[in-house]
């Protein structure tokens, strides 16, 4: 059913011991399920793994071909998890799920913007709010992508998920009221008057009083000389 090919072996034992085994000799441990059969333990390369993903448009929709003893030759699988280490960013274990070519399968389809709005030579943004959504389908009918064109959204306008075009026999999972791209102005952020610092008024206010004081002062001395004044005079007299 897929033209790509992963060897893989089974392995025994389960643990830490058994892991860094593995490693040590340039490989990782996985495990494949599905269809109710029980859960089976495998070894391969990981750098088999990597290059097929990455030369692959449907990334880790990619349908990968089994090969190896009777037991897993020929079940077709996708990479349901890819554990990596958070350092490194090496691969560390791999979740594969068996698929069935006749039994309709929900997966998460990525979405691929082209064009630039003519909102946004207008001054606006492009708001890209929703970048996959599920669909459920058999697993030869699994989209790469969902290619979406903005070139004609202007100011104001979106693109909701019941607007993108899907494939025939392709069904839609996601909430079609969600939006997936949207035209907006930038916000605008008004800045805040400066707020005068507590210091700064008091010492204002303690001017004034303090001119005021001089101010009474002078009055008085004013007001004090002048009845110096009159009293030396009638001595004077």
């Amino acid at each position: 059913m897929s033209e790509n090919r992963l060897a893989v072996e089974e392995r025994e034992g389960t643990g830490k011991s058994i892991t860094r085994k593995l490693r040590r000799a340039g490989r990782v441990p996985a495990v494949i399920y599905g269809h109710g059969k029980q859960a089976l333990s495998l070894s391969f390369d990981p750098d088999l793994l990597e290059r097929l993903l990455k030369e692959s448009e449907a990334g880790l929709n990619t349908l990968i071909g089994l090969e190896g003893s009777p037991e897993v030759s020929g079940r077709t699988v996708l990479v349901k998890e890819l554990q990596r280490d958070p350092v490194r960013g090496d691969v560390v274990h791999v979740d594969l799920f068996e698929v069935d070519p006749e039994e309709r399968i929900v997966v998460a389809v990525p979405i691929h913007v082209h064009g630039i709005p003519e909102g946004v030579t207008m001054g606006g943004l492009l708001d890209h709010a929703l970048r996959e959504i599920e669909v459920d389908c058999l697993p030869s009918a699994i989209p790469d992508s969902i290619d979406l064109d903005v070139a004609s959204l202007s100011l104001g306008d979106s693109v909701h998920v019941r607007d993108l075009v899907v494939g025939e026999g392709i069904e839609v999972r996601t909430q079609e009221d969600l939006p997936v791209v949207s035209v907006v102005m930038p916000t605008v952020v008004e800045e805040e008057p400066e707020a005068v610092e507590e210091g700064e008024e008091g010492e204002g206010v303690e001017g004034e009083e303090g001119a005021e004081g001089a101010e009474g002062s002078e009055e008085g001395a004013e007001k004090g000389g002048g009845k110096d004044a009159e009293a030396s005079g009638s001595k004077g007299s």
